[in-house]
């Protein structure tokens, strides 16, 4: 058993049973989520974020192990990823940067958005969101008035309830699961609570890739 591996298993034992519970739900409901889906929607793993735009082990996360884990996995069909929100906060910069990522969304281009938003280094204010939505091509009436109606608040504050139903209770949290399997106590969701490093996610993808029945050296 790798380091890593213990670490998990350690941190995972208090919220199996969570794990079960919220997974069996939310694997039937993934792929109705599209624009904020990368990679192949039949990607036989499935790895969910749940984060919060200012959050700095979140930007951790995007700067230093997302490009890798997309170079490898996601780019190459193995893994599709799904980014939810997390606010830490019921209102402030946390939200209203979900909302404008959400809105972007509405026009087709959340992931441009998404990025500019964790690449800011904390400058999350009206004003940058509406320099983000200019140089990305946004309709910017459209998009102010998103902003204005925040028609997607309801949702926000979903992905946080059920973020909290997995167990967590802070930013990032991660799950794993094959794609087309509901989670069951012998192929459980994985839970990765925190900013691991590439080897943590790279250690627990390759046994969900791996044929059944296939021992883990």
């Amino acid at each position: 058993m790798t380091p890593v591996t213990a670490w998990l298993l350690r941190v995972g034992a208090s919220c199996f049973l969570l794990l079960l519970v919220a997974g069996a739900a939310l694997a039937a409901s993934a792929p109705a989520v599209d624009h904020r889906m990368r990679g192949k929607a039949d990607a036989p793993v499935t790895l969910i974020e749940y984060s919060d735009f200012t959050c700095g082990y979140c930007l951790k996360f995007f700067k230093e192990t997302w490009p890798k884990i997309q170079a490898r996995y996601v780019d190459t069909g193995k893994v599709r990823f799904l980014y939810k929100d997390y606010p830490r906060a019921d209102q402030g910069p946390g939200v209203t940067a979900a909302l404008a990522a959400r809105c972007a969304g509405d026009q087709g281009t959340y992931w441009p958005m998404h990025d500019r938003l964790f690449a800011a280094d904390g400058r999350l204010d009206v004003d940058s969101y509406s320099q983000h939505a200019k140089a990305i091509g946004l309709d910017q009436s459209q998009f102010r008035q998103c902003l204005r109606d925040a028609p997607h608040m309801q949702a926000i504050f979903h992905d946080r309830d059920e973020a909290n139903s997995w167990g967590f209770h802070g930013t990032p949290g991660f799950v794993l699961m094959r794609t087309a399997q509901q989670p069951t106590t012998k192929n459980p969701a994985i839970a990765i609570p925190g900013a691991f490093p590439f080897e943590a996610f790279e250690e627990e993808i390759e046994k969900l890739l791996a044929p059944a029945g296939a021992k883990q050296k």
